[in-house]
């Protein structure tokens, strides 16, 4: 907190606050906001009811309205505070409404039935949480199974990952052949296919090799990416050459080189190439969805869009089982934060 302070506090060499540490403020706290407001209202709205999640206008805090036991009613009724005709305030149960009129009777005298405009009565809230919205989800939809199947893709496709796209760094930056710049370009040129161009000619190698409704249809396809490729190479290129002509004078083998001094030293690079390809695994729809239609074998991106339905779509659960999506991104990346800075800084030089 102590740091926090002295960083706030800090004036340039001044006692009073300059237009430059004004805007700086100003542009920071604008970008906390853009960043983080829409994760803090996601967060609080996966604990509203269905009901609060399409009022209008919006609540940023998950609110209930409060209901009361009547005498003489079987359900209770919700409170609300009525503005009466001579101008005071009292707290009242809503019996029932009727277009713009709404029929109220006091709590402690039921007897009498009093007509109010809507418009001359607010409703008696408090903060609730609705938590709900998480456990009858995991009682009523398969999210442990799905959970498992996120899981197993991403942990597999990243390691898949990392072991081709930094064998392919390796031979690119390390090794010289003929042909070695032209295959980096076709490489790197790929990014500029649109991923709808090639969903088919995927799809159908994948129903020839028998990968449909199989997790392996999912892991293999994107195991190569060439931002991975790139990001690699560009890392592997600060390595010096001495290094590895040493270690082959030494009689150490190519592999071992691979193994025991590339990847180690790369380990900055590697770290960021984690983190991308669990975000983009962990959040594939569309492919999961292609290849895969027993629901045993969902991937919870799409075991989500089992909570749409033709007529309406249950909000409240899907927000709720949205943060719990999140929380195995924002742990990898937490995990491995320290390596992003060092890692995309230092790819590219030489």
């Amino acid at each position: 907190m102590s740091y926090i302070m002295e960083f706030l506090l800090a004036r340039q060499g001044r006692k009073l606050p300059t237009v430059g540490d004004l805007l700086t403020y100003l542009y920071l706290l604008v970008g906390t906001v853009l960043m983080f407001g829409p994760v803090v209202w996601l967060v609080l709205s996966s604990f509203k009811t269905q009901a609060a999640l399409v009022e209008f206008p919006p609540q940023l805090l998950p609110y209930n309205q409060i209901s009361v036991a009547v005498e003489g009613y079987k359900d209770p009724l919700p409170l609300f505070e009525v503005t009466l005709e001579d101008g005071s305030v009292k707290r009242m149960a809503q019996v029932r409404r009727v277009g713009i009129e709404a029929q109220m009777v006091d709590p402690d005298a039921p007897e009498d039935i009093v007509k109010v405009r809507t418009t001359d009565r607010q409703p008696v809230r408090e903060i609730a949480f609705a938590w709900e919205n998480y456990t009858d989800p995991l009682e009523r939809f398969n999210f442990w199974t799905y959970f498992r199947n996120s899981v197993v893709v991403t942990v597999a496709a990243t390691v898949v990952t990392l072991i081709i796209n930094s064998m392919a760094a390796f031979a690119l930056s390390k090794y010289v052949f003929a042909g070695r710049d032209v295959i980096f370009v076709v490489i790197i040129s790929t990014l500029m296919i649109p991923i709808s161009v090639i969903l088919v000619p995927v799809f159908l190698v994948i129903t020839q090799v028998g990968w449909n409704n199989n997790l392996l249809g999912v892991i293999i396809p994107g195991a190569a990416t060439p931002t991975g490729v790139f990001l690699l190479r560009q890392y592997m290129l600060t390595i010096p050459d001495e290094l590895l002509d040493s270690a082959r004078i030494d009689g150490a083998s190519e592999w071992r080189i691979y193994w025991q001094i590339i990847l180690p030293l790369a380990r900055p690079a590697l770290a960021v190439l984690a983190i991308f390809s669990v975000m983009w695994r962990w959040n594939d729809f569309l492919w999961p969805l292609i290849v895969l239609s027993r629901s045993e074998l969902f991937t919870l991106q799409v075991g989500l869009n089992s909570f749409q339905g033709e007529l309406n779509v249950q909000w409240h659960y899907v927000l709720a089982m949205t943060v719990l999506t999140l929380l195995p991104v924002s742990l990898v990346f937490a995990m491995l934060q320290q390596f992003i800075t060092s890692g995309i800084a230092t790819t590219g030089m030489k």
